[in-house]
């Protein structure tokens, strides 16, 4: 048997999650039509982790459940990491801010200083662990994908403001979450909605993190539970 020697790159995804009188609505855009991966698929916002989201300094980190949820099945820890792509992915595909006022020292990584110049500092404590997925053997490239829910009204910026996004993804918009199937969705996508769609009124982390392992062997279906803290801790 021939593996797949496609590199695995680490790679976050945010589920936008905006509720509202007609019902609750995710935020999505489509890929496009020459694109190497997923082309013409509507997507959440996301992408590889870059090596310097690492050293971005987070108003406030991860709740911990989430947190430790994020170092099981994994070589190393590397949710800090995982946190700072989320937010920067969601800027640079979008243009909506995650985070909270405040001013940047020191240093300012390329890849984030459009985002420091709106006045806010990344923060990560209202983002939620929900899935994980890593890309099939056989694809152009691979990712092991994790999944983070975010409640929309902890966005700081207009949510129908796509004004400040890349041209990455097209037709920005928020589809109803009882009518996202209409539309073209990756498989692992449709899985990931229908998670979120059968917990959409409960707003704590759920009790385990599906997990869809595709490695050169075999498919497995996984559950990341973490540890919760406790007082005695």
């Amino acid at each position: 048997m021939t593996l797949d020697k496609t590199q695995i790159r680490n790679a976050a995804t945010v589920i936008v999650l905006r509720r509202g009188a007609g019902g609750a609505r995710v935020l999505m855009g489509q890929r496009g039509a020459q694109a190497a991966f997923m082309p013409s698929k509507f997507v959440f916002p996301g992408g590889a982790v870059d090596a310097g989201d690492a050293e971005i300094a987070l108003a406030s980190p991860l709740p911990d459940l989430c947190a430790g949820r994020l170092t099981e099945d994994c070589e190393s820890d590397i949710s800090h990491a995982l946190a700072a792509a989320t937010i920067r992915e969601l800027w640079e595909e979008t243009g909506l801010i995650l985070g909270r006022a405040g001013t940047w020292s020191g240093d300012i990584p390329e890849d984030w200083r459009s985002y420091a110049a709106t006045g806010h500092v990344p923060s990560a404590e209202t983002l939620q662990f929900v899935f994980r997925a890593i890309t099939p053997p056989g694809r152009p490239r691979r990712f092991d994908a994790r999944f983070f829910l975010v409640e929309a009204e902890h966005l700081m910026t207009d949510l129908d403001d796509f004004s400040a996004a890349s041209e990455e993804l097209s037709h920005l918009q928020w589809v109803p979450l009882a009518e996202v199937r209409r539309v073209d969705l990756p498989f692992i996508t449709e899985v990931v909605l229908a998670e979120i769609a059968a917990r959409v009124d409960d707003p704590n982390p759920p009790a385990s993190v599906p997990f869809y392992r595709n490695d050169d062997e075999e498919s497995l279906f996984l559950r990341l539970k973490g540890r919760r803290p406790s007082a005695v801790d």
